[in-house]
């Protein structure tokens, strides 16, 4: 696969233009030669920065609550559960108590539910060659929807648990995979799933499965009890609760993440089309089952312990791309980190804004993502190659 990228690179495409902060091309002065090792490594310095951007975002999302608790003892305790820290104790049991037991747990749910939709998006984007593509463009959402809807309208449901999960949280995964494998299968022609298929595919079940959930809704009287929480859930909003959904959540999110990863050069061949793709080796409608599977289980993750909480997935790749340029082997953790302090964010002002009411986490995505996506397109359009 790297050898099929090398050879990509040599092509006039769009993976060969310049991009922001790329590398000059080799002139065979030393001076460019120094320059681009230094563009080269501040693109790889800038992972380093991001993680501690995220531990940063993760401490200040802790120590905010009712009970306020200062971000160095909060930084100290979130160390210390760490084998190589080891900080004297010198804050009050309760302290560290309420920040491993309750809050904590939320904080990583929404780092996970971020860091899931950011490379969900970037693995859309880069499979569908499309800079609107979003995580739930391939009907994601509507089927998770759909699926918390018979949680909602059925008591047995909404009262049972599973591995930890409600529910709720359960058929709301279940629908969101079934919805991809509805459009995938929907989409396919003679053994293949061409792109505009899988998009108008994606449009139709999309719209099939919101008209099956408006009737659940209009037709079943004992979801009346409960309408005000599936609202509440529809607008988004972590709803981890233990350390044990944190830990199967996460389980899932490192799996997609490593996947992804090994997806990151033939995301970078597909950027030449499916038809050069096939040109140069990659088994196109294999792979391409692959990203999406992969995107599909990142999103039902997400969706699980959050609801629908969108731009994530449309703004963290767009910004990481911008930065740092196409190939996917930077952008994918790039967008994985960059959407976890967005969401991680987010989720903090949800909390704090209004307390203590909370406000649904998707409104505060949509609205600071938006505008900030209008501002990229604004302001950074001219430099931004696919």
């Amino acid at each position: 696969m790297d050898k099929m990228v090398e050879r990509v690179e040599g092509i006039d495409s769009p993976l060969a233009q310049p991009q922001v902060g790329a590398a000059p091309r080799p002139d065979g002065s030393a001076i460019g030669r120094q320059r681009g090792l230094l563009i080269r490594n501040w693109r790889v310095g800038i992972l380093p920065l991001m993680c501690v951007g995220l531990f940063v975002a993760i401490v200040l999302a802790a120590a905010v609550g009712a009970v306020p608790i200062s971000p160095l003892h909060t930084a100290a305790i979130l160390l210390n559960q760490l084998p190589i820290f080891h900080f004297a104790r010198h804050w009050p049991e309760s302290e560290e108590t309420i920040l491993l037991v309750l809050r904590l747990p939320r904080v990583m749910g929404a780092a996970l539910v971020g860091a899931a939709l950011g490379v969900a998006g970037a693995l859309f984007q880069g499979l569908l060659r499309n800079p609107l593509a979003d995580p739930f463009l391939l009907g994601t959402s509507s089927g998770a929807a759909l699926g918390a809807s018979i949680a909602f309208a059925a008591p047995a449901l909404y009262t049972a648990a599973w591995l930890g999960f409600g529910m709720v949280a359960v058929l709301a995964f279940v629908g969101a995979l079934l919805a991809v494998a509805l459009v995938y299968r929907f989409a396919m022609r003679g053994g293949q799933a061409p792109v505009v298929t899988l998009l108008l595919a994606g449009v139709a079940v999309s719209a099939i499965l919101t008209a099956f959930q408006t009737l659940i809704i209009s037709l079943n009287d004992r979801l009346g009890l409960h309408v005000v929480g599936l609202y509440l859930w529809l607008s988004g909003g972590i709803t981890v609760e233990n350390w044990t959904q944190v830990g199967v959540v996460l389980v899932i999110v490192v799996v997609g993440l490593v996947v992804a990863l090994m997806l990151a050069p033939a995301l970078d061949v597909f950027a030449l089309g499916e038809d050069m793709a096939g040109y140069l080796g990659l088994r196109v409608e294999r792979v391409k089952l692959l990203i999406v599977a992969c995107a599909a289980l990142l999103v039902a993750a997400a969706v699980a312990i959050s609801g629908l909480v969108g731009f994530v997935g449309l703004v963290a790749p767009h910004l990481c791309r911008i930065l740092l340029g196409p190939r996917h082997r930077l952008l994918i953790p790039a967008t994985a980190l960059a959407g976890a302090i967005f969401v991680v964010v987010a989720d903090l002002f949800a909390r704090t804004l209004a307390a203590p009411t909370e406000l649904p986490l998707g409104v505060l995505t949509a609205l600071v993502g938006g505008p900030f996506f209008l501002g990229l397109l604004r302001y950074a359009g001219q430099r931004y190659r696919w």
